[in-house]
């Protein structure tokens, strides 16, 4: 009986070792995530990245973590970075419509919403007969008011402004019947002020400001108009 090499036996085991690695690999679907470096990412056969957990730079330097989610086409959905690289800093969260416009993020400073800028005024009337006023010499009078939920940390008011023939007068806007929101306009002027709602957004998020437009005569006679053409909340 001729002899068989020495080594036969282990070349047999490692074959059969081979085979059921092959066999395994086979019917082994690929990996869809990989975790490297600190992050996370799900992607898509064609290796487009939709998900993104965790570390946000390559540089070791920076420790920043973040989030981005993206349409199966590859449009961003969702974030939660700055960018700044650091793990100490606040980070906005955006949401992106399809063709990546940032239809919402909120106020990192104040608190809120940044975005969006929800109220949208109609057309008003341009005859300032018809608008409010008052007669009260030298005494503020309130001619007109609106409650809204203060759902950001800054308002813009813009208010046209008339005196009748002859007459000279101030407008004024108070919130919460006790603090003025910008300053004091000659009748006849343009009130055009971005400035703080409240004074605090935190405790007052939600809530119902009140807000009162109000004006003199500050001549011996005539009467003062107002009318607001633009009011939006928006972000510090």
């Amino acid at each position: 009986m001729p002899q068989l090499p020495e080594d036969i036996i282990d070349r047999l085991t490692q074959m059969e070792r081979r085979i059921q690695a092959l066999s395994t690999a086979v019917n082994t679907r690929p990996a869809q995530n990989e975790v490297t470096d600190g992050a996370f990412n799900v992607r898509l056969p064609n290796g487009t990245s939709v998900l993104q957990v965790g570390k946000w730079d390559e540089d070791p330097e920076k420790s920043e973590y973040g989030v981005a989610m993206r349409r199966q086409t590859g449009e961003l959905a969702i974030a939660l970075y700055n960018g700044s690289g650091s793990d100490t800093t606040r980070q906005v969260l955006r949401l992106y419509d399809s063709y990546g416009h940032e239809v919402f993020s909120d106020d990192i400073v104040k608190g809120g919403l940044a975005r969006p800028w929800l109220a949208m005024l109609p057309p008003q009337d341009l005859a300032s007969a018809n608008w409010p006023a008052t007669s009260s010499l030298n005494n503020w009078a309130t001619i007109a008011r609106s409650y809204n939920p203060v759902w950001q940390p800054r308002m813009r008011l813009l208010m046209e402004t008339r005196a009748s023939s002859g007459a000279t007068g101030e407008v004024k806007v108070i919130i919460d019947g006790t603090t003025q929101f910008g300053g004091t306009v000659a009748a006849g002027s343009q009130f055009d002020v971005t400035d703080a709602i409240v004074a605090d957004i935190t405790t007052r998020f939600g809530t119902t400001a009140k807000i009162e437009i109000q004006a003199r005569v500050t001549s011996a006679s005539g009467t003062v108009y107002a009318k607001p053409v633009l009011m939006y909340g928006t972000q510090s």
